[in-house]
């Protein structure tokens, strides 16, 4: 089933990143970590469906996403950083991607955070964020998407990688996380790991994570 609802409030979070709000329908919902099917409700886009994860909770009176835009595709991401408050998205059921089972270390590639987004607001809410852990890796520090958020939810438990830059405030690494970072930062292989990013990122954790004796049942990756 499909919903058209208006933009109520759209705003940037980094310099290629906006949040999203939108009016939610009668009736909807959702778990953290699911998403939908997402179209603009323009001509020429309605059929352009993406898939958006929920960055708000089932009991918000509205929808929210955070989406990266990449104005040089020519696509819809391109398109959804030109909307403005009161134009109309297109939406579908949600479906299940990452669900959150147990305690555990969540490692995010760039935008592939967005899951992970509603898991740790919902787990804070409950109060259920200790013996949780995010590994966040980011290109530069201006792409860190809901640093101060995530440093009051976690405190030291959020981790900052940044692979492209030097600075004296985050770790820095040539490129990307390897098997001595994960091994210098995580003393318990045998718990839940999370992981969201671009597939290569996925692939690299997920060889690591193996090498270093983590349980491939216990190894939860977005599909």
């Amino acid at each position: 089933m499909s919903y058209t609802h208006s933009i109520q409030d759209i705003r940037n979070l980094t310099h290629d990143v906006k949040q999203i709000r939108l009016e939610k329908p009668e009736g909807y919902s959702f778990t953290p970590g699911q998403a939908t099917e997402v179209a603009i409700d323009k001509e020429g886009w309605r059929d352009e469906k993406r898939p958006f994860t929920f960055t708000s909770l089932n009991s918000d009176s509205y929808l929210e996403f955070v989406v990266k835009i990449y104005p040089d595709h020519n696509g819809a991401t391109e398109q959804i950083g030109k909307l403005k408050a009161g134009d109309k998205l297109i939406i579908d059921d949600p479906w299940g991607t990452i669900e959150y089972k147990n305690d555990g270390v969540f490692l995010a590639g760039g935008a592939g955070v967005t899951p992970f987004i509603a898991i740790f607001r919902d787990l804070h809410k409950r109060g259920n964020t200790e013996g949780n852990t995010l590994i966040f890796s980011n290109k530069t520090d201006k792409d860190i998407i809901l640093k101060e958020e995530f440093e009051k939810i976690l405190g030291d438990r959020f981790i900052n990688v940044i692979t492209d830059e030097p600075t004296e405030e985050h770790i820095f690494y040539d490129g990307h996380i390897d098997k001595e970072f994960l091994k210098s930062k995580i003393s318990d292989f045998s718990q839940s790991f999370y992981v969201c990013g671009p597939q290569p990122f996925n692939e690299a954790m997920q060889n690591y994570l193996k090498e270093l004796g983590a349980n491939p049942e216990a190894l939860v990756f977005e599909e």
